[in-house]
């Protein structure tokens, strides 16, 4: 624990990415295996179960501090994380030695069937006895990730510094859902068994917001273009016999989605497909809004399937027949897919291929952008025909470009205090429109202002206030912002019934007065 702990803190201390890597790595290198995998695990964001709830630990640590428990709220908004609030309140340093990262991690894994009491006694224990950093990564350790600067790209860099192996393929191996509690280094990492792989997804590979200079360096004939759907990110893959669905997020969803286990019997054994989950009923694609309904229950149910049937928009083929074909050129890979689609694929399969054009000029693919509504879409994918599948968000291979964002003048009503550097500063905004003489709540959004602005836009705030709702102040109904989202859908869970996607502040329109804002009625007129 003392060592991760100092780990922690040289990682929070530099913002250097090769200090990072070295200091991960000679960590890898000189840690007993079984703390180097639990920290490859919580680096991954691979944590515990929480066994407390963060009210009860707030209680606790306002006791320990001898702190009424208002005084340490306001604290913990001031501070703005919960895991340094307690370790800066809890003054007491531990002398003695702490238990290993693993023996520390076991031991709140047992805490969950304990009693109340029970917790409390080992956790007052732990927080008396560790020094400060280590009391503040013993907190994380049960509140959550870390966030240091360190990403899962990154810490992969690092460990196969440290074992001598491409980091591709580590980055394969740390796919998917495991636990320490039920692997080792060596099963993991160093000698992983191919018949614990059948379920194992590849590395996503990502796209990067294209470039004005791209437009003007680059022929469009080694491009090929692609809608951007509006869906969730998804691997099927097909092998020994068994499907398995899983997200971008390296959540297995294959429960969530069982039309797909069709696809089981139709393609070959040894298939991995790379595409997105869309709604798309009786031949028409739904939005996003729906596709959340699945992705939210528990069970599925028959009607839930009935009316929101889903399908994979395949972009690419990763595996066919056992064979990674990621490092053939994509217009190889489209070629097979293509293939495999024709010869496999029936219109009643929850499967299509995503249309591939070919342009000779932008002035072509930018009209095609244009469309991006009537076809629902985001926008564009631009894909180098020559590229492989690489991994994670590498520049110059994949650009995706949006459609142009929709806009609303809204009205701030509220706002709450940011985290991290802006703890004393009001950053989080919640905006409404009108509707009937009244304005309505229709979105949050928290960036898009400069520096200055935030400031100016604080003092307004403070001085402002119409009520307090615990770290949340009702403001005085008066600044317009222009707001700025990707995408809308009809929501019944939304007091406006309008849910937006992304949204953010575009500009802080001075120049409009509190009835010039828009109204409900407008943003309804912006739904496909």
């Amino acid at each position: 624990m003392r060592r991760f702990a100092a780990l922690i803190e040289t990682l929070d201390a530099t913002n250097k990415t090769n200090k990072k890597v070295e200091a991960l790595s000679l960590y890898f290198q000189n840690t007993p295996k079984k703390d180097a995998l639990w920290a490859v695990a919580l680096l991954s964001h691979r944590r515990p179960s929480r066994p407390v709830t963060t009210t009860l630990m707030r209680t606790w640590a306002a006791e320990l501090a001898a702190l009424p428990e208002w005084l340490f709220e306001e604290t913990y908004h001031i501070v703005g994380d919960l895991a340094e609030t307690i370790a800066l309140l809890i003054q007491k340093e531990g002398s003695g030695a702490p238990p290993s990262l693993s023996l520390c991690i076991e031991n709140i894994i047992a805490l969950k069937p304990k009693t109340e009491q029970e917790k409390k006694d080992y956790i007052l224990n732990q927080w008396q006895n560790l020094n400060h950093f280590e009391r503040f990564v013993f907190n994380k350790i049960l509140t959550g990730g870390f966030r240091i600067g360190v990403s899962q790209k990154l810490m992969t860099r690092a460990l196969s510094k440290a074992v001598a192996i491409d980091e591709t393929i580590l980055a394969h191996r740390l796919m998917g859902q495991w636990s320490p509690q039920t692997t080792t280094f060596d099963q993991l990492i160093l000698h992983p068994n191919p018949e614990d792989q059948i379920s194992q997804p590849y590395p996503f590979f990502l796209a990067h917001p294209v470039e004005d200079p791209f437009f003007n360096k680059e022929n469009p004939q080694k491009w090929h273009v692609e809608h951007k759907w509006d869906g969730m990110r998804a691997q099927l893959i097909l092998r020994k016999g068994k499907h398995f669905l899983w997200s971008r997020g390296e959540e297995l969803i294959t429960d969530k989605f069982p039309e797909l286990e069709v696809l089981k019997n139709k393609l070959p054994e040894g298939t991995v497909i790379d595409g997105e989950l869309i709604p798309f009923n009786e031949n028409i694609i739904g939005n996003f809004q729906e596709l959340q309904k699945r992705i939210g229950r528990k069970t599925v149910s028959q009607k839930l399937l009935k009316d929101i049937p889903i399908v994979l928009m395949a972009y690419d083929l990763l595996e066919l027949d056992g064979l990674d074909l990621r490092p053939l050129p994509l217009s190889e890979r489209q070629e097979k897919l293509t293939k495999l689609c024709q010869e496999n694929c029936s219109p009643n399969l929850p499967l299509l291929q995503s249309k591939i054009y070919h342009f000779s000029d932008w002035e072509a693919v930018r009209a095609e952008r244009e469309k991006a509504d009537e076809k629902r879409s985001e926008g564009l994918m631009i894909k180098n025909k020559e590229a492989p599948y690489g991994v994670g968000r590498k520049k110059g291979s994949w650009w995706k470009w949006k459609s142009d964002p929709k806009n609303i003048d809204a009205v701030l009503t509220y706002a709450m205090r940011g985290h991290g550097r802006r703890t004393n500063l009001y950053t989080d905004y919640t905006f409404a429109l009108w509707h009937k003489g009244a304005l309505v709540t229709f979105a949050k959004a928290y960036s898009g202002l400069t520096d200055a602005e935030i400031k100016k836009l604080d003092q307004f705030i403070k001085q402002n206030t119409l009520d307090r709702f615990g770290p949340v102040r009702q403001v005085k109904p008066a600044l317009v912002f222009e707001i700025a989202f990707e995408g809308i859908a009809p929501s019944s869970r939304h007091k406006s019934g309008i849910a937006v996607r992304f949204p953010r502040i575009s500009r802080w329109r001075h120049d409009k007065k509190l009835e010039d804002a828009n109204s409900l009625d407008d943003l309804k007129k912006l739904l496909p």
